[in-house]
């Protein structure tokens, strides 16, 4: 009876497993050195909304007006990150981002690649959101390659690093050095390959950020507040040699995961993704053929 009864205790208590990643072995921001914000971004709007603090920038958005920056070079390759803290309490429609884009070169065809916090109701955690557009899927006729997490961490709670490590042949999403997202280049047609600026902006997304736009943005409780940090953007920007060899997220050179990365993606993509279009039966997979096989 004594056995049975820690049997059934052992039960019930959950696997550590289930709620923080087995470690990734490789902590790639490690490989790349911090750079202060003036040096490497500038504004782009909403310049009374933005303030910058030992190196910390902090970002808002109210009724009149969010907040973008822009870095100063285009890239071509390179790995992109930053320490970010988000805002507590009722977010919806509120949209915190960190991404790749060359929207303003290429109005109307562009490509981009996205992190976003999802803003969200009290009690509900933030959904982080990833998403690639390539040549122009992002305008007109959407056709987004999204995959969204629930952290295993609260982000209101402290600063934890987001990074985008973009190679030729791959895009790798990381939350705090833990890989939770390999997107392949599969084909030129889907895969971005024109150069691009890494961006940061809060904005109101009333119309689709919080389950597809059931609940809005609510000025009562502006401003809504993020707070970057420790930026990182090293890599071949558009103006290097093309000898510049594409930087890693892997002990491996040549790119790709090792298979300690490989398992903790597989964990977070296990225990912690709640969306992945490429299993979504309302989307049409005729167009996102990466997706075939």
């Amino acid at each position: 009876m004594a056995f049975f009864l820690f049997a059934i205790l052992i039960l019930m208590v959950p696997s550590s497993n289930a709620y923080w990643p087995p470690s990734p072995g490789y902590w790639p921001s490690s490989k790349f050195r911090s750079m202060s914000f003036y040096k490497g971004f500038r504004n782009l709007w909403g310049p009374q909304h933005q303030s910058l603090d030992q190196n910390a920038l902090t970002i808002w958005l109210d009724r009149t007006s969010g907040s973008g920056f822009k870095s100063v070079r285009p890239f071509r390759s390179g790995y992109f990150g930053a320490s970010i803290k988000v805002q507590p309490g009722y977010t919806a429609g509120v949209i915190t981002a960190f991404y790749l884009s060359n929207n303003e070169a290429h109005p109307g065809f562009h490509d981009e690649v996205d992190i976003e916090f999802l803003g969200t109701t009290f009690g509900k955690p933030y959904t982080l959101q990833t998403n690639v557009y390539i040549r122009g899927s992002g305008d007109g006729r959407i056709i987004g390659r999204e995959m969204k997490f629930h952290l295993w961490f609260d982000p209101t709670k402290d600063f934890h690093h987001y990074a985008i490590l973009w190679s030729p042949k791959e895009i790798i999403f990381l939350v705090d050095d833990v890989p939770i997202r390999r997107y392949p280049r599969k084909s030129g047609a889907t895969f971005p390959l024109r150069p691009m600026w890494l961006y940061g902006s809060i904005w109101d997304a009333s119309s689709w950020a919080t389950e597809d736009g059931k609940y809005k943005a609510d000025y009562k409780y502006q401003p809504f507040v993020a707070k970057y940090t420790n930026f990182k953007a090293s890599g071949c920007s558009a103006y290097a040699p093309r000898w510049c060899h594409p930087v890693s997220a892997s002990p491996y050179r040549s790119g790709g995961l090792s298979r300690q990365q490989h398992s903790a993606m597989r964990w977070v993509q296990r225990y912690h993704m709640v969306y992945n279009y490429c299993q979504d039966p309302k989307r049409d997979h005729s167009l996102t053929p990466e997706c075939w096989g």
